[in-house]
């Protein structure tokens, strides 16, 4: 077997210019009967590759094509991942947008529904401001009158009439009258009063004493003398008569529909009086005060009272009392006669309002 393989390869044809130069040394002859043979195993070869040529073009040819197909849907594929990228943010920035609309749907719901409800509530108060304008409008028409106007005259009169007798039963509880004897009193009915046209005349008894408050004398000078030797019956007394004193204020005041600027907390001979006011001492946090602070400021109570107490703040208490008695004259167009008066005021107050010009006022 291998004799004859060796024979064959000797009978092969040598073409290769190459392989002929190399094997010139060894060139085989091959006989003639053998070359047809041989030249027929020759063109079979040949056939052969030439075909198998062709075949390996063919094969070149799809697989280029088939690379180019795959290059191609590699490109799509990327093209596709990309999209569904994009696809994806989309769906995220749709998803929030949806969560943003749904929010503002319903804040927009909630919006609508109180603006529905001021809404109502203006329709509510347009009705009643409609019904209170008419009113309003029918009781110009009825003032504009002679009638009506006239109505409103005598019923201005009737109250006074009914505040001045109110306030005289406050003057019979609490008469304030001047002492001219060791044990005699008399009104003071001489005393400083004020006339309509704001002329002001002095007219004092004979014998000037000083003041009472149901049989009890109001000093000043246990409260800026106050020592160990200080009569304490005498301060007792004056406490006494400045809680007469509040308390008449205090009637009158509601009598005549006055809010006191300084409102007065009754106790008897215990008796305060509040101050709204501001300290005058701010600390560094009351540097930053406003408008807002200012009205929610605590009141300070100071006694109208001097036992166990600071002179300096029942002396403040007893000008805050002085100050709501000044107040009340100025509603009834009096005439005040100064900061240390206390009875004097009490007493020209009582006597604005019972005379008789208060009524025509």
């Amino acid at each position: 077997m291998e004799n004859q393989e060796q024979q064959d390869r000797s009978k092969t044809l040598i073409t290769d210019p190459k392989q002929i130069n190399a094997a010139e040394g060894k060139a085989k002859v091959i006989e003639w009967e053998d070359f047809e043979h041989e030249l027929a195993r020759l063109w079979s070869l040949t056939s052969a590759l030439k075909e198998a040529n062709e075949k390996k073009q063919s094969l070149q040819e799809k697989l280029q094509s088939f690379i180019q197909v795959k290059t191609e849907s590699l490109n799509q594929l990327n093209e596709l991942e990309e999209m569904r990228e994009r696809l994806e943010a989309r769906k995220l920035v749709i998803g929030n947008m949806s969560m943003r609309c749904k929010l503002a749907t319903e804040d927009a719901k909630k919006q609508e529904e109180m603006l529905s409800t001021e809404v109502r509530s203006l329709l509510v108060a347009g009705t009643s401001l409609s019904v209170a304008r008419k009113r309003l409008q029918e009781s110009n028409r009825l003032l504009t009158e002679e009638r009506g106007y006239i109505k409103l005259q005598n019923v201005q009169r009737k109250l006074r009439a009914r505040q001045q007798y109110m306030i005289s039963q406050v003057s019979l509880l609490y008469p304030v009258k001047i002492l001219v004897g060791p044990a005699q009193e008399q009104e003071l009915e001489s005393y400083p009063s004020s006339s309509r046209l704001g002329n002001y005349s002095v007219s004092k008894p004979i014998n000037q004493g000083s003041l009472t408050i149901l049989g009890l004398h109001l000093t000043m000078l246990p409260f800026t003398k106050m020592s160990f030797f200080t009569d304490k019956k005498e301060v007792q007394r004056s406490a006494t008569a400045l809680g007469y004193v509040a308390h008449g204020v205090s009637l009158i005041a509601s009598y005549l529909q006055v809010p006191l600027r300084y409102p007065v907390h009754l106790g008897g001979s215990r008796s305060y009086i509040n101050d709204y006011a501001p300290s005058a001492e701010p600390t560094s946090s009351d540097l930053s005060w406003n408008t807002a602070l200012s009205v929610n400021v605590k009141p300070v109570e100071f006694p109208l009272f001097l036992e166990g107490q600071d002179t300096t703040k029942a002396a403040y208490a007893v000008f805050l009392l002085n100050k709501d008695i000044e107040q009340l004259l100025n509603f009834v167009s009096g005439k005040s006669l100064g900061p240390r008066h206390v009875l004097e005021n009490l007493k020209e107050l009582l006597r604005t309002v019972q005379s008789s010009e208060y009524i025509d006022t």
